[in-house]
Parts: structure tokens; C-alpha cells; sequence
């Protein structure tokens, strides 16, 4: 196998110029840079990365878990981490969690042992050995949650204003007309779910002609939007329309609404949350809030590299902008004593 000490024989330099065309170009001559290059070439040396880790504690990887890799919400935000970590020279190491305790205490090791010099999160819980490594460095911890804000983290975070979105969600439907309501939130364990709720039943005492609002709890997938929804639209008196906290269960609940012989939005509206890249192309378009999941990623990215540039002295929340997108899922309810 070829070593250092080859190359430098070859081009005729120290082992310590290699090493600095590889970890500082611009340090070292072009045309001296043009022999060692060659002589790697000639020669098909491969750098040895793991005594770089060591030499300098640093292994250019940022770890990045996700508890649910099949939703595509998570899928743009993660094309912002890998293009914001790639642009400043850092690989991604992606975990699934499955919201599986078990399995984020295993990447929190990876952590641990130095794997990767940072992680970012994108679900609400920090395993018991990091939230200790939170409270002992403070906002020097290499540790950034993206989209499931919580204060009670004590990390840097970058996400939207659940409670405000949700609450215009309902303000457009009270706007053209419901009067019944029902919201199918996510698991009440997780921040986004309860911000949303609170943002919900925050918008009802300004909203006096509401008659009613029922809500159910899901778990953020397609069958459990399909299977709440058809509890709903089997009461006495059903909801004229149905607010669920992602666009897969508001999936599941046009699949409910079809199901029963109904359409949407001549006799429910329906309004997802999200915004993923399939909404726009459900019969109908779903009605949702858009978050910018792209940016998302970027920032989190940008909130993790200067805790590790020494530029973060305190914990930064940052709040991105939303937007609710009228389509076609929503639309006045059916005139009748129910509305």
C-alpha cells in the first residue's frame, strides 16, 4: 500500500508538504502542488483520513437523525442540511430513529465517541447523555434542532411559528363559513402537536360563530388520518371541515372522505399542514401551510457550524416565515342545519 513517505520520495518534498497539499493547497507552490498531485496520481495514494481525525479531533461530518425517514417533509429539509454541509466541507451521516428511544441513544453515542462533530435533530427528544452534555457545556454544544421547537431542549433550534399557523388556519375556515370543525392533531408528546393545538383552541374565542370544535389525536400518518377522519364524519353531527396537523393525514382523511361516498370540498373542506411536494397534486389541491423546508436545513446548518467556529456565545431560536396556500381542498361548507 502505498504511504506518504512514497509520495514525497516521488515528488521530491517532505512528508509535511503532502500533508499541507492536501489539508492547505494555498500554502504550498502551485508547481510544487503539481508534482505532489501527480505523484499521487502516478502512485494512487488515498490520504489516510482516520490519523487526520485524530491529529486534528475533527472528522468533518455533521450526524443528522430523523425520526421518521418515510415522511416526505423531512426530505427537503434534508436537501438543505447535505447542500449548506457539503458548501463549507462537511460529509452527512443520516439516522433514522423510527421515534425509537433505543435508537437515538445509539446515534447520541456516535456522538459521543467523536463519529461526528455535530448533530442536528429533527425530532423532539434529546437522549438523557446529550441533554447532560447540554447542561455541562451550555450553547457551546455542537447539538441544533431544526423543526420541533422546544425551550426545554436548551439547544440552538431553527423552525416556524406552530401556534401562529395553525391559528390562521382556522381563521380561513371560520372565514368562508364552518362552523364545525374537527382537527386531527399529531402525538401530544411532541412540541409541534401541542403548538398547533394551543394555536387552535387559541383562535376559537375570536371566532364567536364557531358551534363546534372536535378534536382527535393521530400520529402524523396516512392510516391514522384516514382512520380519525372516519370517526369523525361518522358522528351525528359531523365537522364540515377537518384541520389535520400534516398533509399525510390529511391524505388519509381524503381517502375517508372518498371512502363514505363523499367529495371534497362540496360536502368537507379539508387543510393539511407542510406543504410537501405531492399536496399540490391531490384531487383536489390540498389547502396547507407551507413551511421552508429547505431553509430549515440550511439554517440549522449555519446554527451548528458557528458552535463549532466559536461564534455562538448563546442559544439562537430562529423563526422562519409560513404561509398559508388556498387550494382547492377548502371551500364554503354545504348549506344545511349541520353548518
Amino acid at each position: 500500500m502505498t504511504t506518504i513517505q512514497d509520495v514525497a520520495r516521488s515528488a521530491g518534498v517532505s512528508t509535511a508538504t503532502v500533508s499541507r497539499v492536501f489539508s492547505a493547497p494555498d500554502q504550498v507552490a502551485e508547481g510544487t502542488r503539481a508534482r505532489v498531485r501527480e505523484a499521487v496520481a502516478d502512485l494512487g495514494y488515498t490520504p489516510n483520513l482516520a490519523a487526520k481525525t485524530l491529529r486534528t479531533l475533527r472528522t468533518d461530518k455533521i450526524l443528522v437523525t430523523v425520526p421518521d425517514i418515510s415522511n416526505p417533509f423531512f426530505s427537503q429539509v434534508i436537501r438543505g442540511v447535505e447542500e449548506a454541509a457539503t458548501a463549507a466541507g462537511y460529509a452527512v451521516l443520516l439516522g433514522d430513529t423510527r421515534h425509537e428511544e433505543a435508537r437515538e441513544d445509539q446515534y447520541a453515542q456516535m456522538l459521543l465517541r467523536k463519529e461526528a462533530d455535530g448533530l442536528i435533530f429533527l425530532g423532539h427528544r434529546l437522549p438523557d447523555a446529550l441533554a447532560a452534555m447540554v447542561a455541562r457545556m451550555g450553547p457551546r454544544t455542537p447539538i441544533v434542532n431544526g423543526c420541533e421547537f422546544s425551550p426545554s431542549l436548551s439547544v440552538s433550534s431553527a423552525h416556524i411559528d406552530n401556534e401562529r399557523a395553525a391559528a390562521e388556519v382556522m381563521a380561513h375556515l371560520c372565514e368562508i363559513g364552518h362552523r364545525r370543525i374537527g382537527v386531527i392533531t399529531g402525538p401530544l408528546i411532541s412540541p409541534i402537536s401541542r403548538d398547533r393545538l394551543a394555536g387552535v383552541q387559541g383562535a376559537v374565542p375570536r371566532q364567536a360563530k364557531l358551534k363546534a370544535l372536535i378534536v382527535a389525536t393521530g400520529d402524523f400518518s396516512i392510516e391514522s388520518g384516514e382512520a380519525r377522519a372516519g370517526e369523525l364524519l361518522d358522528r351525528p353531527s359531523p365537522p364540515t371541515a377537518l384541520f389535520c396537523f400534516n398533509d399525510e393525514m390529511a391524505m388519509g382523511a381524503l381517502a375517508a372522505i372518498r371512502h363514505r361516498g363523499l367529495k371534497c370540498p362540496d360536502d368537507i373542506s379539508v387543510v393539511g399542514f407542510d406543504d410537501i411536494r405531492f399536496a399540490r397534486y391531490l384531487d383536489p389541491p390540498l389547502t396547507t401551510i407551507s413551511q421552508p423546508t429547505h431553509e430549515i436545513g440550511r439554517r440549522v446548518v449555519k446554527l451548528l457550524l458557528d458552535i463549532l467556529s466559536g461564534e455562538a456565545a448563546d442559544r439562537r431560536d430562529v423563526t422562519l416565515p409560513h404561509q398559508l396556500v388556498i387550494r382547492g381542498s377548502t371551500a364554503p361548507p354545504p348549506k344545511g342545519p349541520s353548518t
